[in-house]
């Protein structure tokens, strides 16, 4: 359908107009494919006008690593979130993605290996982009957020509800791109790989017949030591479902805590909440995130577990 796929190009300017009309061939035959006849098929439609979206946001993605001044590489990060959201069009593409992918192909030659990387990779994350009028794909996390900051920190969180941010919608692209923007290029694959490896539960690529003894993980000292640390510890807390979330959500903790005295004293409004944790853009060390961020976890256990009871 798309012969500029694996071709070295992408493309940045529409193809097709929103009732399925080619565009005029002048403007987009520098792109290497033009739309000759009109699109009916709705799926395919749906699909041709996202593409140059797709590739506007290629663009601008890590533009300071060498790596991206190279046109080919570029291509190839449009190549994979093309096909991607060709198979996965019930969400679609949504900007953010293009910076989970983006590690990807930079450490994988092997474009086909760069493509199943990230398609596992949004097994885990694809709810994150998904959204409804009425909510985002992060509205849980950022849930589990406010009650961890309401329950460690509850200074902190009454300050943040005066300012009306309660919601904590300022950290939405924390836990959406999982710290991109936070951390440097280096300390984002240190940061996912430790995240991953402790969240690991082996029931998410479990058979039928291992599914029925998952329930028997916590008195199974065997089965248990197959799961990753943190996934282990929530096991062993005995926390209801409505306690169990990613590292990701205590990473975002911890980062609220290295900014605690500033966000008290200095924030007066969202804005500078927003500023605030602008600063930090690229500037925060991933090992002393985790560390934090697994304290506040231990604390955060202990005073609902206490609560319970």
């Amino acid at each position: 359908m798309v012969p500029v796929i694996g071709s070295g190009k992408y493309v940045t300017m529409a193809v097709v107009s929103e009732n399925g009309q080619p565009i005029d061939e002048s403007s987009v035959e520098n792109q290497g494919w033009i739309v000759k006849n009109t699109v009916t098929d709705e799926r395919v439609l749906q699909w041709m006008l996202s593409l140059h979206q797709i590739g506007l946001d290629v663009a601008r993605t890590d533009r300071y690593l060498c790596f991206y001044e190279n046109d080919t590489n570029q291509s190839k990060l449009w190549d994979v979130l093309a096909i991607y959201t060709w198979l996965n069009l019930d969400i679609g593409y949504v900007q953010g993605m293009n910076d989970i992918c983006s590690p990807m192909i930079i450490l994988f030659d092997d474009e086909a290996d760069a493509f199943w990387c990230f398609e596992r990779a949004m097994r885990r994350l694809r709810e994150n982009f998904r959204a409804t009028a009425t909510s985002m794909g992060v509205q849980t996390q950022l849930g589990v957020l406010s009650q961890v900051i309401k329950t460690v920190d509850p200074r902190l969180h009454q300050h943040l509800e005066d300012l009306d941010g309660g919601e904590y919608l300022f950290a939405i692209r924390m836990l959406m791109v999982l710290f991109r923007r936070e951390f440097s290029f280096l300390d984002v694959l240190y940061l996912w790989e430790l995240m991953w490896a402790m969240e690991y539960n082996p029931t998410m690529f479990a058979t039928y017949e291992e599914l029925e003894n998952r329930n028997n993980a916590a008195s199974d000292p065997k089965l248990l030591k197959r799961y990753g640390k943190f996934e282990r510890k929530y096991i062993n807390s005995g926390q209801n479902e409505q306690h169990r979330n990613t590292l990701a959500v205590f990473v975002v903790a911890s980062v609220l805590q290295t900014k605690n005295k500033r966000l008290l004293k200095e924030a007066k409004g969202l804005d500078d909440v927003v500023q605030i944790l602008g600063d930090i853009a690229g500037n925060l060390d991933a090992k002393k995130a985790c560390k934090e961020a697994l304290k506040i976890h231990e604390k955060f256990l202990k005073k609902a577990n206490s609560n319970k009871q």
